[in-house]
């Protein structure tokens, strides 16, 4: 940092499959704003990789909350939402104890970023950085617990088991619930849902043959077939919660027979805004409040499979690409920035 700006490297999406890291100056923060320079960034498997293969629709927002994600899916744009770095300069109009305060923020990947306070969560003391970044994933997981609503006694399945899946089957195994079962084929993350509290795992190809009558399911595989087995493991008004986002991809299911005899309900899920029934009692900051609680249980930093600093980029999302085995929770490491 010098003469009070900061020089931040930026991650930009500039075509399909395509990344580039640019340079710029940010502008010296305005009196209730804070420069903040990342300490780690969390890449998202599920919409982050629609951005990189260029499946985001072009018609919509990247995100209608998030006031780093305004801008229409088009390229060249910058994506992410979950960095954590400290503040190094804080605006005119702040008390100074915000100068080396922890902070989480949604924000694209960048080394430094610019933003109001009001964008902030003050990252609590005995939360690690690295745990810090799975706020968004962890705050999707406990709004899917609330959309779906399991109740005692009841038969669960979550189908996909990704950094949401997982976190998901982590609070579902709070429940006292008759079974918990993730359909899974990858050897690793099926190691993890059994870590995390599953009663069973179950491969895809044999999902519809092995599981029956469940009484609630979620959809968090990102995959648009996945509906039509969600609904082949269905009961009489099983409830299925889709978590996923498809983008462009176009989800065919077969809501004949059976489906249309069960009196099925199929509740679409999205973290951005509170369920309507709940927002009497619930807010965004009850809800970030409870997420923290969740990180502080669940120790998601195991979930953790690759750290690299932002200049490997490319790599690392042609792994993601590629489905990389390997692969489940990526993070851009910033300290050597």
């Amino acid at each position: 940092m010098s003469a009070g700006i900061a020089t931040a490297t930026q991650l930009w999406f500039t075509a399909p499959k395509q990344i580039e890291l640019r340079t710029v100056d940010l502008s010296v923060p305005a009196a209730d704003q804070v420069v903040v320079r990342t300490l780690y960034s969390a890449i998202s498997a599920g919409t982050e990789l629609l951005a990189y293969r260029g499946q985001l629709p072009a018609d919509m927002a990247l995100d209608s909350t998030l006031e780093s994600l305004q801008q229409q899916a088009e390229y060249p744009m910058q994506y992410g939402y979950a960095c954590v770095g400290e503040v190094v300069q804080p605006g005119s109009g702040l008390d100074i104890a915000w100068k080396g305060r922890q902070v989480f923020s949604f924000q694209p990947h960048a080394s430094h970023f610019l933003t109001d306070t009001q964008n902030l969560q003050i990252v609590p003391d005995d939360i690690p950085a690295r745990a810090a970044v799975f706020l968004p994933n962890t705050e999707t997981a406990v709004n899917l617990v609330h959309d779906g609503a399991p109740m005692m006694g009841e038969r669960v399945v979550v189908l996909g088991q990704g950094v949401v899946g997982l976190l998901l089957t982590a609070l579902l195994s709070r429940h006292p619930l008759a079974e918990l079962i993730v359909v899974e084929g990858r050897a690793e993350r099926q190691a993890l849902a059994k870590q995390l509290g599953a009663h069973r795992v179950v491969h895809p190809d044999e999902a519809a043959t092995q599981i029956s009558d469940a009484d609630l399911i979620y959809e968090v595989s990102g995959q648009p077939a996945a509906l039509d087995l969600a609904v082949a493991v269905s009961g009489y008004s099983s409830r299925i919660v889709i978590g996923s986002w498809y983008g462009n991809k176009q989800a065919s299911i077969n809501l004949g027979g059976a489906a249309h005899r069960n009196r099925l309900q199929l509740i679409t899920s999205q973290v951005s805004t509170v369920a309507p029934a709940l927002s009497g009692r619930w807010d965004k900051q009850r809800r970030f409040d409870l997420a923290w609680q969740m990180i502080r249980d669940c120790d998601p930093q195991r979930l953790i499979s690759h750290v690299v600093p932002l200049e490997d980029a490319e790599p690392l999302y042609r792994q993601l690409d590629e489905e990389n085995l390997s692969l489940v929770q990526a993070v851009f490491d910033y300290q050597d920035a």
